[in-house]
Formats: structure tokens, C-alpha cells, sequence
């Protein structure tokens, strides 16, 4: 299968189009839409998303993986990823650092094949896509090793808002098995106590949890988080024994 994950958005023409240009080298694979407002502009939140909703996918699986404020320019290489089994296909300007740094094997290309037609703006339909279907129907494009590949200064958990959720729900970067179990969250001036579930607290009363993914999320019973905390991604979050 092929997984799209991109800030695109869920309106207009754009993730169309990536889709059209897959069913026509592939039209018998099938294409999960994971998210479409991933972190706008930022590939560094991203990348905790994405390593961490990446882990619940088979080997095999090829995700298209486009959050790219430098399109176009010599600041980022495309490139292509495999990671404990599953391929990424994508800008190398850190969106794929987390992974990285945690896959037990782990290769990186750079793209060494163009379409005939490649717009400055718009890679993730010219180049990425058929870079994908390519992968995903087990053919190698024509590319080059990545001999270096930065990921070691990046931490291993990110204390911050990574994604917010259509229920106000705050996904923070940090694994809840990174710390103890009674440990807290601080966001703003207001200390978070950790909960199992939604129930465990009052209607309206924050919580801090371990979400289905395995990330600490910052939720309120039947309400939103971020605006009762008035935070987004990018706010800091601090533990609390």
C-alpha cells in the first residue's frame, strides 16, 4: 500500500492529484490517507508524527511523505528511505530524521531520476508520486546512496505540541514510555495529571494520557485542550514528577 502523509490540507486539488498520478503506474494498489494537515510548514513536528504513527504499518509499505516548505530550492535533496522494512519517499529536510534515529536498519537515496515535466512547486505530484508507485510496485529508481545523514543531534523525545486533533486533543512529541508513569505535564501555568482514559476525570477537567499511538496527549474531558490551554503546535510542555 501507499500512505500519504502531507500538510496539504483536506480541500482543494492537491492530494487529487498525487492520487491520479499513483492510480496511473499503479491503479491496483491501495492508498491510506494518514493525515492531510500534518504540522503546516514544519517538518521538524512532523517528524515525531510521522515515526510515530508510521510503527501501527506492515514492511512493505511505502509512505509519500510531503512536508516541504523548500520545494524547488538547493536547500533540501528528494529522496528516498527505507526504515525497518518500510519505504519513504520524500524531501530530505528532516522530516525522516526521527526515524532515523530510531530504525534498528536504515538507507537513504537521493533521486537521481526526473519526469519529464517538473514543476518548482509542486514535487509531491511530479516527482514524489511516481517515485512511490515506483517502490511500491518493487522497482528501484534510479539513485544514488545518501553518504551522510545528520540525525544524531536531534532528541530523542520532543517536549512540544506536534499535532492537534479535530477534538482540540494536544499530541505532544514524547513517548509515555520514555517516562514514569506518574510523571506529569506542564503546559502554560497549568500542571496536567496524568489519567488513563477521557473518564478518569470530571467533564471539562484536563488530563494527560497515553494515547493509541503511544504519545502523551493532552486532552480535556469532552472539551478542547487547546483552547482551554490557548496552545498549539510548537508550545513547550514540561514534565512533572
Amino acid at each position: 500500500m501507499i500512505v500519504l502523509f502531507t500538510d496539504f490540507g483536506f480541500n482543494g486539488p492537491y492530494i487529487g492529484q498525487m492520487k491520479a498520478v499513483i492510480w496511473q503506474q499503479a491503479p491496483q494498489l491501495p492508498i491510506i490517507d494518514l493525515f492531510a494537515d500534518a504540522p503546516l510548514y514544519n517538518p521538524k513536528a512532523s517528524a515525531w508524527l510521522l515515526a510515530s504513527y508510521a510503527e501501527a504499518f506492515p514492511a512493505g509499505t511505502v509512505f509519500l511523505a510531503v512536508v516541504d516548505p523548500g520545494v524547488g530550492s538547493a536547500a533540501r535533496r528528494p529522496a528516498f528511505f527505507r526504515a525497518d522494512g518500510r519505504w519513504y519517499v520524500g524531501p530530505d529536510n528532516g522530516l525522516f530524521n526521527v526515524l532515523a534515529s530510531r530504525a534498528e536498519k536504515f538507507e537513504a537515496w537521493h533521486v537521481g531520476w526526473q519526469p519529464e515535466r517538473l514543476s518548482a512547486s509542486f514535487h509531491g505530484r511530479d516527482l514524489f508520486a511516481p517515485l512511490a508507485a515506483q517502490l511500491a510496485l518493487g522497482v528501484m529508481p534510479e539513485a544514488g546512496l545518501l553518504e551522510r545523514f545528520d540525525c544524531e543531534t536531534w532528541p530523542g523525545e520532543l517536549f512540544e505540541i506536534i499535532y492537534v486533533d479535530h477534538f482540540g486533543n494536544l499530541i505532544t512529541g514524547v513517548r509515555a514510555a520514555s517516562l514514569d508513569s506518574r510523571v506529569s505535564l506542564r503546559i502554560g501555568d497549568g500542571e496536567v495529571p496524568r489519567a488513563r482514559t477521557f473518564s478518569d476525570v470530571a467533564p471539562g477537567a484536563p488530563l494527560c494520557y497515553e494515547n493509541a499511538n503511544g504519545l502523551l496527549e493532552i486532552a480535556l474531558n469532552q472539551g478542547r485542550a487547546c483552547d482551554y490551554f490557548s496552545a498549539g503546535v510548537g508550545t513547550p510542555v514540561y514534565p512533572v514528577p
